[in-house]
């Protein structure tokens, strides 16, 4: 029985770094990521401090949640033309469909904490955290409040309307 638990355990905890993908890994890495499966991708370009600052907390996060897989990639590789002024951009994917949308340098605080990540991640879903609360209160008008989410309906919404 032991020996089963572990084994599942292992195969539900495969990931547990930041893997960089290509527009051309994009279907194969996000699309078709496998059943009960959360991936959270990151769209950045290098120079941006903030992208700079989430792609750190992502390899603390990924190590942390290694049922969870953390993905990253150049906005431009991934969606051609993708504009700068939509960066930082985190994509939140459940079992291949779009979960939510986090985007823009005005929805992350500039002292933006990997607590602070781990907590919307964890009121999304795609991570199974422990915090008991909200590390900063302030963020329900930060963040929360700017993620576009598919849940409770077809069209994308704000999280949390």
């Amino acid at each position: 029985m032991y020996t089963i638990f572990c084994v599942a355990l292992k195969a539900k905890n495969k990931y547990g770094e930041v893997r960089q993908i290509t527009g051309t890994d994009y279907v194969q890495e996000v699309n078709k990521a496998g059943d009960d499966t959360w991936v959270i991708l990151h769209l950045y370009k290098d120079g941006i401090q903030l992208c700079n600052l989430i792609n750190h907390h992502f390899t603390s996060l990924a190590k942390k949640f290694p049922a969870t897989k953390f993905l990253k990639s150049v906005s431009t590789t991934t969606i051609p033309n993708y504009p700068d002024k939509n960066l930082p951009t985190i994509f939140i994917y459940y079992e291949g469909n779009m979960k939510a949308q986090i985007i823009g340098p005005n929805t992350f605080r500039t002292d933006l904490t990997a607590d602070i990540l781990e907590w919307t991640f964890k009121e999304i879903g795609a991570v199974k955290s422990f915090m008991e609360e909200n590390p900063n209160k302030e963020l329900r008008d930060c963040i929360t409040s700017s993620i576009r989410s598919t849940e409770h309906g077809a069209g994308l919404r704000f999280y949390g309307e």
